[in-house]
């Protein structure tokens, strides 16, 4: 079949996730899209994946992703007449120790919220559902019923027949050979076929991510790591149990010695995810890489296929039939990354699938929605690709990408900071904070210190460890250099609860300092700035200059997409901070919208300047002693900026702070940052100043309740239902998501936003994605949450029903699994006049 001239859509790589992209592509009716594939459909990872279809995730945006694909498989067969092969069997995960029972309880929640069923099994339960397997040793399981697996070849023959019937076209043994973008923005595909041009193209490339972003200069942050599963003969007792027409026994995982069995041929497949698995095609596969495995090494798998014999002794007493050793995608994190490439116009990636089959399905619905409509319909954050920046290269992905393979099955602690290939990006002051007993923690590669540690402040041997002999019961950070261990990490209140406390009333009493480098800092300048920055943002640019706004860019829909803190600077230079966590994603988004006439100009300047806050009711007398400009009211008031002397350093002092104190963000050219905090240290030490942490910082946000990219502020909420109503201004002349906003209004929300008093806690906080009931009926979610030290009250934020949004109403929310009351309560707990920051 000879090749197309021209096309809207390319998708290159046959796989289930490039297959499921061209299907959804057609659906969303772009049937002219193409799909090329290097050798046979599936011939990757996709035909030696275990075709698992688990939809237990912590993240909530792959949540969605997963719950969409285990729906749509089943509505697929339908709609094609092929059999995917979906064996609906249920998934079954055990619990060995309490820490693994808050996961599965906090997981609960967020499967509530997004729609997923699922059920707490007790150990005699589990028995009727698994009699094959051991029940010593257990606390209990969770099941989801809709759960099972698929056959992933079949399913992606029912995604191809789907693709073409809709009229799309593929092309087998055909290999993309090099891609650029022509002068008129679309992009040449040549491939050993011949060209073909697209508007928009789609790398779901698998095991040669890497080397299909190096031909338009991405660096793809993907390299697959070995994962083997073992497969064995049939066992009497499975194969009696089909014969009598007995239901098949569900997937079993036990988290806690990090595998996974389901039944296969009579036989049973069991699949560890051990420590050590070697990253693998760093360089990408060979040219004529086709069906290809690795050599087994059992070895590695030892200590897990023991402890699966202990628990199911069946698969023991029969002869192991085959091994498989294939690449699985990985990325730093773990989660895939599916939207749109940094820097690049209309090309898109669906790369570093390690739940490939299961994720292939949302993926492909979503990034078809992205590229056809321009926006998903989900928030995407956490699999969006700028959420990794450039510093995320080769040497780091092979760290980090073996790590998240190992850390599969490990507990997904809310706190946990993990330890590889760090650190890698700190400010001057990094080794000052350390001696100051900084516990640190990693943002977009940055250190940031999360707490502070007192002088031989050590978590006791006894709390160290989740109590029972697992694989996975690392419960804490690597030790310090002096072998002290000071943090344990826990979905409760840990150790360093107090100590977080002691920070926060030292700001509140005296006054603290806090390094906040690690934002993301631009410059946007040129003729057009003003008017451009009018034109996208939904605040109105103050007209006085000095004067600061925090202003957000929105959706087409009216949904938040980013955050900023803007300050015009110096005359026609505008400053925009906003959170260091989204600094690629932000720049790039707005990079994206500049006009093409050259007459405004977008400069990231985040390394070249550090922050460093100081709040309390004695920061202005700390800082007057450092600087001749006046601090008081009338010479500086809230919400304004000025250049002032820090002893004979300079900075950019802005009055404005998410703790809720009075205080100074003071913007400092990075190479001054140790003069001005030494002289901070000095000046501050008549009034008790100390440094504080992120953790004390968000403990006070909440207070405020101020709302966060991606928990209150997101796609999926406008704009007013976020509560964003001081900040947008309709008014103001069109801007980016302004009509949608007018019709919303119009509307009326779907969501409120709320701050809530939680009753009854005793040492589990909310932290976001509980579940918030009414009469025991579903009415919203949390979205953060945390102990508010200056009100002494557990809070949280949420976004519920609007009927039940006000003041006083009576609502419940289950943390851990555990029902307490909950009372809405006005915005802002503390200080609600901002007597604080007006001071």
């Amino acid at each position: 079949m000879s090749m197309k001239a021209e096309t809207r859509a390319v998708v290159i790589g046959g796989g289930v996730v490039g297959v499921s992209t061209l299907y959804h592509l057609a659906r969303k009716g772009w049937t002219d899209a193409v799909l090329i594939e290097r050798k046979e459909l599936t011939s990757g990872s996709t035909w030696h994946a275990a075709g698992l279809l688990p939809l237990f995730n912590m993240s909530y945006s792959v949540g969605q992703i997963h719950k969409y694909s285990v729906r749509f498989y089943q509505e697929l067969q339908e709609e094609t007449g092929m059999n995917v092969g979906f064996t609906n069997c249920t998934n079954v995960r055990l619990a060995r120790t309490k820490d693994r029972w808050d996961e599965y309880m906090y997981y609960a929640g967020i499967a509530e919220t997004i729609g997923v069923p699922v059920k707490v099994l007790t150990p005699e339960q589990l028995k009727e559902v698994w009699p094959l397997c051991e029940t010593d040793g257990i606390l209990g399981a969770i099941q989801h019923p809709d759960d099972g697996y698929i056959q992933p070849a079949d399913l992606t023959q029912a995604l191809a027949k789907g693709a073409r019937d809709r009229g799309a076209t593929i092309y087998r043994n055909t290999a993309v050979t090099a891609i650029e973008q022509r002068g008129d923005g679309k992009w040449l595909v040549s491939t050993d076929k011949g060209d073909i041009v697209a508007e928009h193209v789609v790398s779901a490339t698998g095991n040669f991510a890497r080397r299909t972003g190096a031909m338009v200069g991405l660096d793809v942050p993907v390299i697959p790591v070995e994962h083997q599963y073992i497969v064995t003969e049939p066992h009497p007792v499975i194969v009696e149990r089909k014969r009598q027409g007995l239901p098949e026994m569900g997937v079993l995982r036990e988290s806690d010695s990090s595998w996974y069995m389901r039944e296969e041929n009579g036989g049973l497949l069991l699949g560890p995810y051990e420590k050590g698995a070697p990253v693998c095609y760093v360089d990408g596969p060979s040219d004529d890489s086709e069906y290809e495995l690795f050599q087994e090494d059992l070895e590695r798998l030892m200590p897990h296929i023991e402890a699966a014999i202990a628990r199911v002794p069946a698969f023991g007493e029969v002869g192991i039939k085959k091994v498989y050793n294939g690449a699985i995608a990985y990325t730093p994190d773990g989660s895939p990354i599916i939207g749109p490439a940094p820097g690049l116009k209309n090309f898109w990636l669906n790369e570093g699938h390690s739940f490939g089959v299961t994720a292939a399905g949302g993926a492909g619905w979503q990034l078809a929605e992205w590229i056809v409509d321009g926006e998903p319909s989900i928030d995407m954050m956490g699999v969006d690709p700028r959420r990794f920046g450039p510093y995320a290269t080769e040497g780091y992905l092979i760290e980090k990408n073996e790590e998240a393979y190992a850390n599969v099955f490990t507990m997904h602690y809310p706190d946990e900071e993990r330890a590889a290939a760090r650190p890698l990006k700190t400010t001057p002051l990094y080794d000052r904070l350390k001696k100051l007993g900084a516990v640190f923690g990693s943002v977009y590669g940055w250190e940031r210190a999360n707490w502070y540690a007192p002088a031989g402040h050590e978590v006791p041997k006894e709390q160290l460890g989740v109590g029972a002999d697992v694989l996975t019961g690392e419960n804490h950070a690597p030790p310090l250099e002096d072998g002290r261990i000071v943090e344990k990490w826990s979905f409760r209140r840990s150790n360093y609860f107090e100590h977080v406390g002691n920070e926060v009333r030292n700001v509140h009493e005296h006054v603290g300092v806090l390094d906040m480098s690690a934002f993301a800092k631009a410059r946007v300048s040129g003729r057009g700035a003003r008017e451009w920055l009018e034109s996208v943002l939904a605040n109105k640019i103050p007209k006085k200059r000095g004067r600061i706004a925090l202003c957000h860019l929105l959706t087409r829909q009216g949904g938040v997409r980013s955050e900023f803190t803007v300050y015009e600077s110096s005359p026609g230079v505008f400053y925009l901070v906003s959170a260091g966590a989204y600094e690629a994603h932000d720049h790039d988004v707005m990079r994206k919208l500049l006009p093409e006439d050259g007459s405004v100009r977008f400069d990231a300047v985040t390394q070249a300047l550090g922050v460093l806050v100081l709040a309390g009711p004695d920061s202005r007398r700390v800082l007057q002693k450092l600087t001749r400009t006046p601090l008081d009211n009338a010479g500086f008031p809230w919400l304004s900026g000025k250049k002032i002397s820090v002893g004979t350093a300079t900075a950019d002092a802005l009055r404005v702070n998410f703790v809720g104190e009075l205080g100074w963000e003071l913007h400092h050219p990075i190479e001054m940052q140790n003069h001005i905090f030494d002289k901070l240290m000095e000046a501050g030490a008549e009034f008790g100043i100390k440094p504080f942490g992120i953790r004390a910082m968000t403990a006070m946000a909440i207070e405020k309740s101020y709302r966060l990219i991606p928990r209150e502020l997101s796609i999926e909420y406008s704009a007013w239902e976020s509560g964003l109503d001081r900040f947008v201004h309709p008014d103001k002349g069109d801007f980016i998501g302004r009509d949608a906003l007018v019709a919303l209004r119009e509307k009326g929300p779907r969501w409120s936003f709320v701050t809530l008093e939680v009753h009854d806690v005793t040492d589990a906080d909310a932290r976001g994605s509980e579940a918030i009931y009414r009469d025991r009926v579903l009415v919203g979610r949390a979205t953060h949450g945390g102990y508010g030290f200056r009100v002494g009250k557990s809070l949280a934020l949420a976004m519920v029903k609007p009927e039940h949004a006000a003041p006083g109403t009576g609502l419940e929310i289950r943390i851990l699994g555990r029902l307490h009351r909950a009372t809405v309560i006005g915005e802002s707990p503390f200080d609600p006049e901002n007597t604080a920051l007006r001071a």
